[in-house]
């Protein structure tokens, strides 16, 4: 018996996940990554799979855009499926101008606009982080695979359009590395539910400087992304 939204029976889907926001994504490094990957999931078209990467069990599937739709799976993976390491793969606009389209950043902690958080600490903020462990395996991993990596502060956010101009300008001057969608809520479920979270992710533009990344170099930029998240499983 699955879950509302995951089809998979209990048991189908590895201890460690990764979540890339794309569905395509995920099958896209299903069928290029992993060894006899199999599909678990197609309610919706979230893909979800499980496989073997260097002989060790690992599932990817995709989650969606906004923190909305990653709090469902994140919920369900974990509640359902027991998952136990929870890595999120994307993308995300970087608001310092020295950050190169490509960059790959290990978010520390991610700050926000989430209604959800809101909600659930009554009004209060609550300092959403990665997981240390995980956060440090990226790292090391990181440094031995000789990708850089840059580590520090993200900002999610519930709306992708805003109209005014000077929006990211206070986190950029508190060093806020970038902007994506999905952290905050992926971090603060995990930590409630007793799991472990981190999210790795590529710069694809640059909010700043205006600079934005080719298809062929996204492509690349986003699997030494997933060579980082895959070897932690």
């Amino acid at each position: 018996m699955g879950s509302i939204h995951i089809e998979a029976k209990v048991g189908d889907i590895a201890e460690t996940i990764l979540l890339p926001g794309d569905p395509l994504r995920a099958k896209y490094v299903a069928e290029n990554l992993l060894e006899d990957a199999v599909c678990y999931n197609h309610v919706r078209n979230m893909f979800g799979y499980t496989g073997y990467y260097n002989g060790k069990r690992v599932s990817i599937q995709g989650s969606g855009m906004g923190m909305g739709s990653t709090a469902i799976y994140v919920n369900e993976l974990i509640e359902t499926y027991k998952v136990k390491n929870v890595i999120r793969v994307g993308t995300c606009g970087a608001i310092q101008e020295r950050l190169n389209v490509g960059q790959v950043i290990l978010a520390m902690s991610a700050s926000g606009d989430s209604g959800a958080n809101m909600a659930y600490f009554n009004g209060f903020q609550y300092a959403a982080t990665a997981d240390f462990d995980l956060l440090y395996q990226a790292y090391e991993t990181a440094k031995r695979l000789k990708i850089n990596t840059i580590q520090g502060s993200i900002f999610s956010t519930d709306t992708f359009y805003d109209d005014n101009p000077n929006r990211w300008d206070k986190w950029e001057r508190h060093g806020i590395l970038g902007v994506e969608m999905e952290t905050q809520i992926l971090f603060t479920i995990a930590k409630r539910l007793g799991a472990k979270a981190l999210s790795v992710l590529t710069v694809s533009d640059n909010i700043k400087t205006g600079a934005s990344a080719s298809s062929k170099e996204r492509e690349q930029s986003y699997m030494d992304m997933m060579k980082i998240a895959l070897e932690l499983a």
